[in-house]
Protein backbone atom coordinates (compact mmCIF):
# COMPACT_ATOMS: atom_id res chain seq x y z
CA UNK A 1 0.00 0.00 0.00
CA UNK A 2 1.46 3.36 -0.98
CA UNK A 3 0.57 6.67 0.55
CA UNK A 4 0.90 10.12 -0.94
CA UNK A 5 4.38 11.59 -1.07
CA UNK A 6 4.83 14.67 1.16
CA UNK A 7 7.10 17.20 -0.53
CA UNK A 8 9.45 18.99 1.84
CA UNK A 9 9.74 22.04 -0.42
CA UNK A 10 5.97 22.41 -0.59
CA UNK A 11 5.62 22.00 3.19
CA UNK A 12 8.32 24.62 3.80
CA UNK A 13 6.64 27.02 1.36
CA UNK A 14 3.24 26.55 2.99
CA UNK A 15 4.74 27.11 6.45
CA UNK A 16 6.55 30.24 5.27
CA UNK A 17 3.70 31.89 3.39
CA UNK A 18 0.50 30.48 4.93
CA UNK A 19 1.86 29.24 8.25
CA UNK A 20 -0.11 31.56 10.50
CA UNK A 21 -3.34 29.89 9.36
CA UNK A 22 -1.88 26.38 9.54
CA UNK A 23 -1.99 25.17 5.92
CA UNK A 24 1.32 23.35 6.32
CA UNK A 25 -0.07 21.39 9.26
CA UNK A 26 -3.10 20.31 7.23
CA UNK A 27 -0.82 19.35 4.32
CA UNK A 28 1.31 17.14 6.55
CA UNK A 29 -1.23 15.76 9.00
CA UNK A 30 -4.59 16.16 7.34
CA UNK A 31 -7.71 17.59 8.95
CA UNK A 32 -7.12 15.66 12.18
CA UNK A 33 -4.10 17.80 13.14
CA UNK A 34 -4.97 19.68 16.36
CA UNK A 35 -2.14 22.21 15.97
CA UNK A 36 -3.37 23.11 12.50
CA UNK A 37 -6.80 23.91 13.89
CA UNK A 38 -5.19 26.01 16.63
CA UNK A 39 -3.36 28.03 13.95
CA UNK A 40 -6.63 28.50 12.06
CA UNK A 41 -8.57 29.51 15.18
CA UNK A 42 -6.00 32.24 15.91
CA UNK A 43 -7.21 34.09 12.81
CA UNK A 44 -10.84 33.97 13.93
CA UNK A 45 -9.89 35.02 17.47
CA UNK A 46 -7.97 38.02 16.19
CA UNK A 47 -10.78 39.11 13.87
CA UNK A 48 -13.40 38.65 16.59
CA UNK A 49 -11.33 40.67 19.06
CA UNK A 50 -10.89 43.40 16.46
CA UNK A 51 -14.62 43.56 15.74
CA UNK A 52 -15.51 43.71 19.44
CA UNK A 53 -12.84 46.08 20.76
CA UNK A 54 -11.53 48.09 17.79
CA UNK A 55 -12.22 51.46 19.44
CA UNK A 56 -9.61 50.68 22.07
CA UNK A 57 -6.23 52.37 21.75
CA UNK A 58 -4.32 49.07 21.96
CA UNK A 59 -5.59 47.61 18.67
CA UNK A 60 -2.28 45.83 17.85
CA UNK A 61 -2.72 43.66 20.94
CA UNK A 62 -5.97 42.34 19.49
CA UNK A 63 -3.98 40.61 16.76
CA UNK A 64 -1.62 38.95 19.25
CA UNK A 65 -2.98 35.41 18.61
CA UNK A 66 -2.32 35.79 14.87
CA UNK A 67 1.15 37.27 15.43
CA UNK A 68 2.08 34.47 17.83
CA UNK A 69 0.75 31.91 15.35
CA UNK A 70 2.88 33.50 12.61
CA UNK A 71 6.02 33.40 14.75
CA UNK A 72 5.40 29.75 15.62
CA UNK A 73 4.92 29.06 11.90
CA UNK A 74 8.31 30.67 11.19
CA UNK A 75 9.94 28.27 13.64
CA UNK A 76 8.04 25.34 12.12
CA UNK A 77 9.16 26.40 8.65
CA UNK A 78 12.78 26.44 9.80
CA UNK A 79 12.42 22.99 11.36
CA UNK A 80 10.77 21.57 8.23
CA UNK A 81 13.29 23.14 5.86
CA UNK A 82 16.35 22.09 7.86
CA UNK A 83 15.24 18.49 8.37
CA UNK A 84 17.53 16.12 6.42
CA UNK A 85 15.86 14.33 3.52
CA UNK A 86 16.43 10.87 5.03
CA UNK A 87 14.76 11.85 8.29
CA UNK A 88 11.93 13.55 6.36
CA UNK A 89 11.32 10.40 4.32
CA UNK A 90 11.35 8.23 7.43
CA UNK A 91 8.72 10.40 9.10
CA UNK A 92 6.37 11.42 6.26
CA UNK A 93 7.19 9.20 3.28
CA UNK A 94 7.88 5.80 4.79
CA UNK A 95 5.32 4.05 2.59
CA UNK A 96 5.20 6.32 -0.46
CA UNK A 97 7.89 4.51 -2.45
CA UNK A 98 9.64 7.78 -3.41
CA UNK A 99 12.73 9.48 -2.06
CA UNK A 100 12.90 13.21 -1.35
CA UNK A 101 15.47 15.30 -3.17
CA UNK A 102 15.38 18.84 -1.83
CA UNK A 103 16.76 21.55 -4.04
CA UNK A 104 18.30 24.93 -3.39
CA UNK A 105 14.80 26.46 -3.24
CA UNK A 106 14.33 25.03 0.28
CA UNK A 107 17.45 26.86 1.43
CA UNK A 108 16.14 30.12 -0.06
CA UNK A 109 12.86 29.60 1.78
CA UNK A 110 14.71 28.96 5.04
CA UNK A 111 16.78 32.14 4.63
CA UNK A 112 13.64 34.13 3.75
CA UNK A 113 11.81 32.72 6.75
CA UNK A 114 14.69 33.49 9.09
CA UNK A 115 14.84 37.08 7.89
CA UNK A 116 11.10 37.71 8.01
CA UNK A 117 10.73 35.95 11.35
CA UNK A 118 13.56 37.93 12.93
CA UNK A 119 12.15 41.23 11.65
CA UNK A 120 8.64 40.33 12.87
CA UNK A 121 9.90 39.24 16.28
CA UNK A 122 12.00 42.37 16.79
CA UNK A 123 9.14 44.57 15.58
CA UNK A 124 6.65 42.88 17.90
CA UNK A 125 8.97 43.25 20.87
CA UNK A 126 9.70 46.90 20.07
CA UNK A 127 6.02 47.78 19.59
CA UNK A 128 5.04 45.96 22.78
CA UNK A 129 7.61 47.86 24.82
CA UNK A 130 6.56 51.11 23.15
CA UNK A 131 2.92 50.55 24.09
CA UNK A 132 3.64 49.33 27.59
CA UNK A 133 6.22 51.88 28.70
CA UNK A 134 5.41 55.03 26.71
CA UNK A 135 1.73 54.57 25.95
CA UNK A 136 2.42 54.47 22.23
CA UNK A 137 4.24 57.79 22.06
CA UNK A 138 6.55 56.58 19.30
CA UNK A 139 3.97 55.20 16.92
Amino acid sequence: MTTSHKNKTCATFLATVFGSIGLHRFYLGGLKDKWGWLHLISLQLSLLAYLLWRQDQLVPFLFAPLVISGLVACIESLVIGLTPDEKWDAKYNAHSGKKSDSSWFVILLVVLTLGVGAIALIGAIARTFDLLFTGGAYG
